[in-house]
């Protein structure tokens, strides 16, 4: 079932997750025992995140050799496996760094194959690799609209038949805006030109602050995008993690936060400061009548 189906037709507040794939050589079965343990929750669908290889370039008897230095392969059959394991919706995410437009549309075809109708797209990081394919895209709006081509049964490859895929996209929100646009307005155009290209519901990025979604929402709202915006919600889980988050994602956590943070005598301290204040955050939303989907 579609992600935007499931939201018309659910009358109260339904939960997501977002997992991570393994690393290269270790057991799917780590992920079975994460799922194992959010079942209890119902959660209407799963994310399943996308990751680049980490390339480095070495020169070795003078020719220059590209060497993996990590890869988190696996989304699509993680995603598979959650899918017809548990009977529950999984959200693959598929990005456009390292990939062109051709491994793209064969990935596509994969997720076709395999009955998944719900993909998030996002551009990736590009300040973390250090090569780029051949004809690989500039934005994640340029793969909305390769989705929806193929939705149309428009493919790269000349085709004899021209079957439609049927795929849901979704895309990401910024509340505090992409840390590369030049403003929260520019940011909100490109925003919507992937909704005009095909995109059918929004997943913000993490924030600490209600005001943040809040504003985010109205200006949404106001140009005219009316597709479902999912909050994305992510608890502190260390003080680690309240001077990392930022650096990698570029968010800003409130001061009382970081101040609750700072005094905590002991690990469980900060895991239970982190855990209250993202309960909080969730109650905020409930009462200020935020549509009914969550992700975490």
């Amino acid at each position: 079932m579609k992600i935007v189906d499931l939201i018309e037709q659910s009358n109260k507040p339904i939960l997501s997750f977002e997992i991570i794939p393994p690393n290269v050589g270790e057991s799917i079965d780590s992920i079975f025992n994460v799922v194992d343990n959010l079942i209890e929750f119902s959660p209407k669908f799963i994310n399943v995140t996308k990751h680049a290889n980490e390339i480095e370039y070495i020169e070795e008897k003078g020719e220059i050799i590209k060497i993996i230095k990590k890869k988190r392969p696996g989304t699509v059959g993680v995603s598979a496996s959650i899918k017809h394991r548990y009977n529950i919706e999984v959200v693959p995410h598929l990005i456009c760094t390292g990939f062109n437009r051709y491994q793209l549309e064969d990935i596509l075809i994969d997720l076709n194959y395999l009955r998944i109708e719900n993909i998030f797209v996002v551009r990736g990081d590009k300040k973390r690799y250090t090569w780029k394919e051949t004809d690989e895209y500039e934005h994640a709006s340029q793969l909305v609209e390769q989705i929806t081509n193929m939705n149309k049964g428009i493919y790269t490859c000349p085709t004899k038949e021209h079957n439609p895929t049927n795929f849901c996209v979704g895309i990401a929100g910024y509340p505090e805006k992409h840390f590369e646009s030049p403003n929260f307005e520019k940011d909100l155009e490109y925003l919507k030109l992937k909704v005009d290209m095909g995109a059918e519901f929004i997943i913000t990025q993490m924030f600490f602050d209600i005001e943040y979604y809040k504003n985010f929402v109205n200006k949404v709202r106001e140009l005219g995008i009316e597709v479902p915006i999912i909050p994305g919600i992510k608890p502190l889980g260390s003080k680690k993690s309240l001077y990392n988050i930022p650096k990698t994602f570029h968010v800003n956590i409130p001061k009382s936060i970081v101040e609750e943070f700072e005094d905590a005598k002991s690990s469980q301290d900060e895991y239970r400061i982190g855990v209250r204040h993202g309960i909080k955050l969730i109650e905020q939303l409930l009462e200020g009548g935020v549509p009914p989907e969550f992700d975490s």
